[in-house]
């Protein structure tokens, strides 16, 4: 039995290494699409290729007005403190894409206490590709019927406010101020936890333990 566990740790040990390196290509990859220069973001006719593993934070732009009668504010906890993500459909001339135009605290939820910043007219948005979030946050889920929204789900937002042609993705808006100071955008936070190698050391640990205690078991025999 003890050798059994060793191997199931070998095994784990080595699929944490495998995990570790992937996690690093992945890391260096979101990197260098958030650092390089922005593209256009994708349109519908490349819609049904987008993952996240090879289009997430890519650095896009893209030019339409907003409709701000349309947002939708999302539970956010950021380096500012509480409050709420404010997401805006961006119309332009072939589809629509929500834009998270930054963060704004609870005093500043109503629309009209911000309203310098609701532009109106063409704008052009530069900020990060983000894939969708759907099923709510952690322990709440979304209620559309209440407009409670804890987690970025695009496909239910652009339903509950019947967007139609609406991307399946969001863009988080660089930081770039709005009149009057809010939303706060820019403050996406591009990081990836990285235990890996903890993981690997632990699993290689626990095998050469469960060696040692096979070793002693057949010596007392």
């Amino acid at each position: 039995m003890l050798l059994v566990l060793a191997f199931a740790g070998v095994g784990l040990g080595v699929w944490q290494v495998e995990r570790r390196a992937w996690k690093h290509a992945l890391i260096d990859a979101v990197e260098t699409r958030s650092t390089s220069p922005a593209v256009a973001a994708p349109g519908p006719d490349t819609w049904s290729g987008l993952s996240a593993q090879n289009d997430g934070y890519r650095r896009v732009t893209v030019t339409g007005t907003f409709l701000h009668d349309a947002e939708t504010l999302v539970q956010a906890v950021t380096d500012l403190g509480g409050g709420f993500w404010v997401l805006t459909p961006l119309e332009g001339d072939r589809f629509t894409v929500l834009v998270n135009r930054g963060f704004v605290p609870s005093a500043k939820r109503a629309s009209a206490s911000r309203a310098a910043g609701n532009v109106a007219g063409p704008v052009t948005i530069t900020g990060l590709l983000r894939i969708a979030e759907p099923k709510g946050g952690f322990l709440r889920t979304n209620d559309p019927a209440a407009d409670k929204w804890y987690s970025r789900d695009v496909g239910a937002i652009a339903a509950a406010r019947g967007l139609e042609n609406s991307a399946p993705y969001f863009i988080d808006a660089d930081a770039t101020a709005n009149p009057g100071g809010y939303p706060v955008g820019g403050l996406t936070v591009v990081r990836f936890t990285d235990n890996h190698l903890v993981y690997a050391l632990t699993w290689f640990a626990l095998a050469i333990g469960c060696v040692w205690g096979a070793n002693m078991v057949w010596r007392r025999r």
